[in-house]
């Protein structure tokens, strides 16, 4: 009996979404919106890098950053969604990155207020644009949701890949390194 109701819990989604496509952000729904964020490596770095700068911080900023950016990002989404969008939108995106991963690789330190308000003006940059190609059919609601949803897995992996890593400093500022030049790369992409 048990089985049979959480059976049926998983799959209840799949009836309040709109059908899944091979390329997600063709169609509304929540499982769209839980795949968008993992087909761009420029949101994936962002989040991953938040959680990351997060762990390594400590103290306050390990729940301050996350939530800021999740919070913001979600306040992006719809100010994307109503129309509003800002100049040189992948320019940004793309400085979120690499001033992220820079953060991480120098261990600059700032105090977690500050932090969570350089993260939470990536993630609004970031949700201007989630909200600008948000599909017109199937339910905003549900596919920013799971926008959001894979945003929160993504920054729990950052905070505990830098929580693993906190230890090995070397290592850790090799991976803000890396998490730098992807925003590079991802510049020279554009």
């Amino acid at each position: 009996m048990q089985s049979k109701f959480i059976r049926t819990l998983a799959l209840a989604p799949l009836f309040y979404c709109g059908a899944a496509l091979a390329h997600p952000g063709h169609e509304g729904g929540l499982l769209a919106g839980l795949a968008h964020p993992f087909s761009g490596l420029d949101h994936m770095l962002a989040a991953v890098a938040v959680g990351i700068w997060a762990a390594q911080l400590g103290g306050r900023a390990r729940w301050l950053l996350p939530l800021s950016f999740i919070a913001l990002l979600a306040a992006g989404g719809m100010m994307g969604m109503a129309g509003v969008g800002i100049a040189a939108l992948e320019s940004a995106i793309i400085a979120s990155v690499l001033v992220l991963g820079l953060s991480i690789a120098f261990k600059v330190k700032l105090m977690p207020a500050l932090g969570a308000l350089m993260v939470g003006a990536f993630a609004v940059v970031h949700g201007l644009a989630h909200g600008a190609e948000m599909p017109h059919v199937g339910s905003a609601g549900m596919y920013f949701s799971g926008i959001l949803a894979s945003s929160a897995v993504l920054l729990a992996g950052g905070m505990a890949a830098g929580a693993v890593l906190r230890q090995q400093q070397a290592w850790l500022r090799g991976v803000g390194a890396v998490i730098a030049l992807g925003g590079v790369w991802i510049g020279a992409a554009f």
